[in-house]
């Protein structure tokens, strides 16, 4: 059975009978991501801020090539351990700046460090990261009929890049946060009609 648009929402459905938005549907990487990981909680300080570093590092690029240099990104970045990047000095940055299997970019890589020492001072406060981010939730998550109804922004991300701004934090901006919240269940983006909508168990379907 070939793949079919389920009815003009945006989705494909799938030779498994499962309805994915496009960008799930075609890849079957992105497919296992969407079906076993997006959208479900994250809520451990080191998780919330390997999320947030790849969202930064994604920015102006596809998420797809983030996906597939994410394995080289774990190594690069001692598996996002915020204690072991926020001690990266110069040396660091260099050889980061030649390791041709992540995104080379100056400020991205300067922004998770700083991001990482910005984790650790939150620790000090009353909320780690995952709590500050966590803090953010809405009292209603969007139920889009189509993939053109998905939001890319909203009040809650604005106010939380305006938050992590604040605690020193780099590459955190509205649209970028909003991505985080849906990677990681703060917010439900699956289309109604997605096998997945309502799949984290924060939100009913």
């Amino acid at each position: 059975m070939a793949e079919q648009d389920s009815g003009g929402n945006g989705l494909v459905v799938g030779t498994d009978g499962l309805a994915r938005p496009a960008w799930a549907a075609h890849d079957d990487l992105l497919r296992e991501y969407y079906d076993t990981e997006w959208g479900l909680p994250v809520r451990d300080e080191q998780g919330v801020y390997e999320r947030l570093s790849l969202e930064a590092f994604q920015s102006g690029l596809s998420w797809a090539t983030i996906l597939r240099k994410r394995p080289a990104f774990r190594t690069a970045f001692a598996g996002f351990d915020p204690e072991r990047v926020a001690a990266f000095g110069d040396a660091d940055v260099e050889r980061l700046l030649g390791d041709a299997s992540i995104i080379r970019n100056r400020a991205k890589i300067h922004a998770a460090i700083r991001n990482a020492q910005a984790t650790l001072e939150l620790r000090e406060g009353p909320e780690d990261l995952a709590g500050l981010v966590w803090s953010f939730r809405p009292e209603q998550t969007p139920r889009p009929a189509s993939a053109a109804e998905v939001p890319s922004t909203s009040e809650e991300s604005k106010a939380l890049a305006k938050a992590l701004k604040k605690k020193g934090f780099a590459f955190v901006g509205p649209t970028t946060m909003f991505a985080l919240m849906e990677a990681i269940g703060i917010v439900d983006t699956h289309v109604v009609g997605s096998h997945r909508r309502g799949s984290s168990g924060v939100w009913p379907d």
